[in-house]
Order: C-alpha cells, then sequence, then structure tokens
C-alpha cells in the first residue's frame, strides 16, 4: 500500500502535524496510533495549563486534545488507533500492525515521527533496595488514578521533581495521599516553576533539593526508603540518611524520547537530547523523515509541541511536492551553559525565518542568551534567570536569519550582563 505521508504517533505532535500537512495541501495523510483513541498522554493529564499560548485560555489535557482531534475529523483526516508501528526503514517503508488488520506494510513518500517520550525506570537510576510492590513512574500512577480509577497508596515520596512528579505531588493530596517529601537529587527542580508553586508550596509538601533515594525497604509492599544528602559529584554523603516510612514510592526522574522507530531508519540521535539531529525543515538527515514534539526533544509546554509539529507538518507537505531545501546546511552549536538546540543545522537557501528552542545546563541569572555567527552577535537578550526546567526559545528575524545561515560558524550561548 502506498501513502503519500504518514505520522507516526496521534498525540499532540501527530495531530497538529496532520492538521497543518493537510492545510498546507496535501491530502493523502495516515496517522498511525497504537492506543486506543487519538490524544495521546493529553488523556490522563486532567489538570488545566494548556493552551494558553496556542488557544489564549486555560484547558485541561483531553480539552486540549479534544480541539486538534476535532481539527483532524473535520478534515476527514485517515487515521488507525490501536496500531503499533513495528518498523521503517530508510526507504520509508513502514510495517504496522493492529488486531482488527493483522499486518500492513506501507510505502511512504515522507514520514513524521511523532511517537513521544517514555518514562525513565527504576532501573536506568540503579537504586539499592526490594522489589516489593509500591513503586511506580509518576506517570503510571497518573493513569492509574486519572484513567483506571486505582489508588496507588496512601503514604507517598517522590523522587525527583519533573513536572509529572509535581502535579502528581498535588493530585496524590487531592485523593487523600499524604506526600511526605518530593526528593531530587539535583540542587534546582527540574519542573516549572508555576508547578512547584501550585503543587507542592501550596500544600505545604517539603522539596528537599540535593538528595536521592538510597534505599527501598519491605517485604511484599514498600515500607519506606532511606534518603540522603549528596555531595557536588552527586554522591550520597555518608552520615546525613534518613529513614521515610511510606507504602508508595513514585518516580519522576526523566523522560527519554521514543526513537527505536527513529534507529531502524539510521536517523543520526543527539547524545544531548536523546531525539534526532534535525534541520530547521524538522527533517532528519535520512532523507524525507521529519521528527516533532516529544520524540526530538522533551517540551515544557504542549503548545510548543503543537507549534513546531504544526511547522514540520507543513515542510513535509512541501517535500512531497518536491519544495525541499537544496542548499548546504550551517551548524548551530549549543556553547556557554547552553545544554543543546534545536535545530541542530539550519538550510541556507530554506525559509528566511527561524525559530531556535533551548534548554541550559544550570540555573543562571542575569545573564545573556546569544546566538553568535562567526564571532558576531546577531542576537541577544537579558534574561534575569534561566533553568534547565524551563526551555528557552529565539525567534530570529528575516536579517538576523540571513546572517546565521550565511556564516561558517554559529552557536548559541550565555554570556554574562556587563554592568
Amino acid at each position: 500500500m502506498e501513502k503519500n505521508l504518514i505520522i507516526i504517533g496521534g498525540g499532540p505532535a501527530g495531530l497538529a502535524a496532520a492538521k497543518s500537512a493537510y492545510d498546507a495541501g496535501e491530502r493523502d495523510i495516515l496517522i498511525l496510533e497504537r492506543e486506543d483513541r487519538l490524544g495521546g498522554i493529553l488523556n490522563q493529564c486532567i489538570h488545566n495549563g494548556f493552551g494558553l499560548h496556542t488557544f489564549k485560555e486555560e484547558l485541561t489535557g483531553p480539552e486540549y486534545a479534544a480541539r486538534y482531534i476535532k481539527e483532524v475529523l473535520d478534515r476527514k483526516i485517515e487515521y488507525k488507533t490501536g496500531t503499533t508501528a513495528l518498523s521503517i526503514d530508510k526507504n520509508k517503508r513502514v510495517t504496522c500492525a493492529s488486531e482488527a488488520e493483522g499486518l500492513m506494510i506501507y510505502e511512504a513518500k515522507a514520514i513524521i515521527l511523532a511517537c513521544g517520550c517514555r518514562e525513565r525506570p527504576r532501573g536506568a537510576i540503579n537504586i539499592a533496595g526490594c522489589r516489593a510492590a509500591g513503586i511506580f513512574s509518576a506517570g503510571t500512577a497518573q493513569k492509574l488514578i486519572n484513567i483506571d480509577g486505582y489508588m496507588p497508596g496512601k503514604e507517598v515520596v517522590i523522587l525527583g521533581s519533573g513536572d509529572i512528579g509535581l502535579i502528581m505531588a498535588r493530585r496524590m493530596t487531592f485523593q487523600g495521599a499524604k506526600v511526605k517529601a518530593v526528593v531530587e537529587l539535583m540542587p534546582y527542580s527540574s519542573g516549572l516553576n508555576r508547578n512547584i508553586v501550585q503543587c507542592l508550596n501550596d500544600f505545604d509538601i517539603p522539596l528537599m533539593f540535593s538528595h536521592t533515594v538510597v534505599d527501598i525497604k519491605g517485604k511484599g509492599r514498600v515500607s519506606s526508603v532511606v534518603i540522603a544528602a549528596v555531595d557536588e559529584k552527586l554522591n550520597p554523603i555518608k552520615g546525613t540518611e534518613q529513614e521515610i516510612k511510606c507504602d508508595t514510592l513514585l518516580l519522576s526522574v526523566g523522560l527519554l524520547p521514543e526513537n527505536e522507530l527513529s534507529r531502524m531508519a539510521d536517523v543520526n540521535l543527539s547524545p544531548v537530547t536523546g531525539g534526532a539531529v534535525v534541520d530547521d525543515d524538522m527533517m532528519t538527515g535520512t532523507d524525507g523523515i521529519f521528527a516533532c514534539g516529544n520524540v526530538l526533544h522533551v517540551h515544557d509546554l504542549v503548545d510548543f509541541v503543537s507549534e513546531e509539529s504544526e511547522w514540520a507538518g507543513a515542510r513535509a507537505a512541501a517535500y512531497i511536492r518536491g519544495e525541499k531545501a537544496k542548499g548546504e546546511r550551517v551548524a548551530i552549536g549549543a556553547e556557554g551553559g547552553v545544554r543543546y538546540v534545536v535545530p541542530q543545522y539550519a538550510l541556507r537557501d530554506g525559509e528566511e525565518n527561524l525559530k531556535l528552542r533551548m534548554r541550559v545546563g544550570n540555573v543562571y541569572k542575569n545573564v545573556r542568551l546569544c546566538v553568535v555567527c562567526d564571532g558576531e552577535e546577531v542576537y541577544s537578550k537579558k534574561c534575569m534567570i534561566v533553568t534547565p526546567g524551563e526551555m528557552e526559545t529565539v525567534s530570529l528575524n528575516e536579517k538576523q536569519t540571513r546572517a546565521l545561515k550565511n556564516c561558517k560558524k554559529a552557536t548559541v550561548c550565555l554570556k554574562a550582563v556587563e554592568r
């Protein structure tokens, strides 16, 4: 079977990409979604705070998803739920399967990867202790409560201050549980500041920086966890251990882009983001394969996912029409406190506008976020504070974009504010 455009993932990224590709003139579109309904992770995010940028109003996750699902349905874009993409290759052949239709193979002219991300498991952080019941990732606990109607536990410790962990601290409290502490390895939170205020401070839930869980105790069910302070090298400090009685440990220790399919297609992945390396058309190094949303890099706001994905959908439609930019690629590096920047390349003869998204590696105050081309600053903005938990965005105008695309070396960096 043949399709012009296959989008893998029916969450916020895939829905936005499909809508945009359709509006850009592409009609032969197929969305593949492994869950039984469209919407992705938003279906279990019943808290508000979504849509402030996109719709200029505050929505819950399901409400935000419903807006884009309606756009897809109104355009009669084809989609298959309960359908898992098993493999793709660099020739854009997609193998997928569903209970209803069995094994299917599609030949596509373009593919958009919108597979989202998954939570980092306990095994990835090497916590010592028992394998008792009561240890959940924060997202799993969220699904148990909001979708399945089960309560994971009554006395809770949360390891990690990512946004899901912070939100689940509040959610567990609403459901009658006692959240004893949120324990964070780093000296700063990896979540949005608004979530720290609304989910922890408003409920007097302690946030313990520079601490980690070093042991889990219990037979059959978790009975307590042992936490300890860590030094500058993030190693536990002997003698600082303290035991907290609880029956549940939630892990909010990071998200990983779902890039198994990307590897099958020989897509080059960034060692920093875990997602694909892309140009400003959101196309990977494998011709005709695009990436957007959390499979590309983990976002803090779904509004940014939608914006990025709409651009990917429009550029994929242009690629199918044969309008692919053919110019040389200019590498965009990250230096001086900036961990990464997306996109990592700009096409010299591409569109004369450019939006860069990035995260910093630490908390910095009173700095300038700069774009430097061949040693000359072409963009600079003052920031009172930048943190790893909040993604930064740089929007270059036509003149600044042209300067970047005509240089030999471009970097994004932080510089001290001159006094």
